[in-house]
């Protein structure tokens, strides 16, 4: 087995420098002390992303434990609790040297005994780690400081996994035996972080405080972290711009983002988090009879102006693309793959062609058309519109969440559904559970909505799983992203708006890939 060891990027300073201002990183010394106040939405279920990869668990999550890595912007792994790794030439194998000294909030040491319990456990309850450790067949702990994660086949994207948000590591001895989905831990969460739980009063805030033992000395900066949790919109705009809270990510009407760009004391950052890649989507459910038909699906494309819905409803501040592959992958996005070009003539003599002219009253036939509820009324309104100008009937059908993740996933009732599926850190995680036939699977969430089957999109992506010479991995997915274009099961909008609000006192909140979905041990504020 070959080692590498990778430490803290050489020349560090230069990338800081290159990036300051663009996502509140700073190059002045940090100051200690102070306190943050931060609006976290949606309100959380628990603390700890161990069984959920759920937004607000995910957002609080890593300021208490940690993955085994980070991330810098290319994706590339840095050290965390992990300080070297290395990946053995069958790509079976992977062994992490665990950094030593590091207690969990109870005193308790940090051991490679808690890696292979927490990978075990991601592996069979979290909703992604079921895919990303599928292919585990155990963990071994040769030492206390080493563990050797062992695959029955490879799997490229593990290693871009392991961020706190999605594979954090937890403490075995808290979570051993008992019933991972309602441990107390969760919501008095125990880890490694920067910052121990004190508090969390529901409906309210939750409160965290500086861990003084932090393996990472100085930081972290902050002395406290209030994550403020306020429902109403305007009312946490009017927050942010009071100064009553410090940060907020996706948490002010997009029509208030050039306001506060005017605002003397904030910062509005429109940056893409590259370990999340944003990425919203309309899915046609292929089994519904009126869009079965390609030709039908191809109108209802053109009739949709894909930069027009960028202006509308993302006012401006999105990264269109036609590839199910957005732009912030750098590494796969094929920028060839396009959207159906905007031409309602042609959407309206395909429509005649197939049979589905106008009626008396003007209309062709109707669709049952919903969405995601974490997207805005207006995405549906869009759409609504677009198709009404070719003479279909798009009805909204609005709904709370879970009703809508039941309609949609379990009872298949709709034709056409607005998601916001992310591509992840890596296509095999975020891209392959939308469009592999066998990720198809009545009830579950956020799979396979279009139930889509084409047996070289399969082949495709279960060779990219698998594939470990990056040239070749590329090569499958561009292959991927024109075979689905040419199936049409989904219309891609691309990257929605990723707004942060910050007071200019705020620094170093996105340092890493994982934007502010990182630890914050960098963070500091200016007097």
């Amino acid at each position: 087995m070959r080692i590498t060891r990778l430490t803290r990027l050489i020349g560090r300073a230069g990338l800081v420098a290159a990036t300051a201002g663009l996502l509140g990183i700073a190059t002045a010394q940090p100051r200690h002390g102070g306190t943050l106040n931060w609006i976290v939405n949606p309100i959380p279920t628990s603390l700890v992303p161990i069984n959920t990869s759920a937004g607000g668990n995910t957002d609080i999550g890593p300021k208490i434990v940690e993955g085994l890595l980070t991330y810098d912007m290319d994706l590339r792994p840095k050290p965390l609790l992990a300080t070297a790794w290395s990946v053995s030439a069958d790509g079976l194998q992977y062994r992490f040297e665990l950094r030593r000294g590091v207690k969990w909030h109870d005193g308790k040491d940090f051991t490679s005994a808690d890696v292979s319990f927490s990978i075990n456990t991601l592996k069979q309850f979290h909703p992604r780690g079921r895919g990303t450790f599928a292919s585990v067949t155990e963990v071994r702990t040769p030492d206390s400081h080493t563990a050797i994660i062992v695959l029955d086949k490879p799997a490229p994207a593990m290693l871009t996994a392991l961020a706190s948000a999605e594979s954090p590591i937890v403490p075995r001895h808290l979570y051993e035996g008992t019933d991972i989905a309602t441990n107390k831990h969760n919501r008095e969460p125990v880890g490694t972080g920067p910052f121990r739980f004190k508090e969390w009063v529901q409906g309210s805030h939750v409160v965290l405080e500086r861990n003084p033992d932090y393996w990472d000395k100085p930081k972290p900066y902050l002395d406290r972290i209030v994550v403020r949790f306020i429902p109403d919109p305007v009312a946490r705009a009017a927050a942010l711009e009071s100064g009553e809270v410090d940060l907020g990510n996706a948490v002010i009407p997009l029509s208030e983002v050039a306001r506060f760009g005017k605002l003397p004391r904030l910062v509005v950052d429109s940056s893409q988090w590259p370990y999340w890649g944003n990425h919203q989507q309309v899915y046609f459910n292929l089994d519904s009879p009126v869009v079965k038909d390609i030709n039908v699906r191809r109108a209802i494309a053109q009739a949709i102006d894909v930069n027009a819905y960028n202006n509308v409803v993302w006012f401006g501040y999105g990264k269109v693309t036609g590839s199910i592959i957005g732009q912030a992958m750098t590494r796969y996005h094929d920028s060839s793959v396009r959207h159906q070009s905007f031409d309602p003539k042609a959407a309206e003599a395909a429509l005649d062609a197939a049979g589905l002219k106008r009626g008396a009253n003007g209309v062709r036939f109707k669709l049952r058309l919903l969405y995601n509820p974490f997207l805005e009324r207006r995405t549906a309104d869009f759409i609504r519109q677009s198709l009404a100008r070719v003479g279909v009937d798009a009805e909204i059908e609005a709904y709370d969440f879970a009703t809508y993740t039941r309609k949609v996933y379990t009872e298949r009732a709709f034709d056409m559904t607005a998601e916001s599926l992310l591509n992840l850190f890596d296509p095999t995680v975020g891209v392959q559970r939308v469009f592999w036939s066998k990720n198809f699977k009545i009830g579950l969430p956020f799979s396979n909505a279009a139930h889509y089957q084409n047996p070289e999109a399969d082949r495709l992506l279960e060779a990219a799983a698998i594939e470990t010479d990056e040239k070749r991995r590329r090569d499958l997915f561009v292959n991927l992203q024109r075979v689905v274009a040419a199936d049409i099961p989904s219309i891609e909008f691309g990257a929605n708006p990723n707004i942060t609000i910050a007071a200019r006192k705020v620094k170093n909140y996105s340092t890493t890939a994982e934007g502010a979905r990182g630890s914050f041990a960098e963070l500091y504020l200016e007097p």
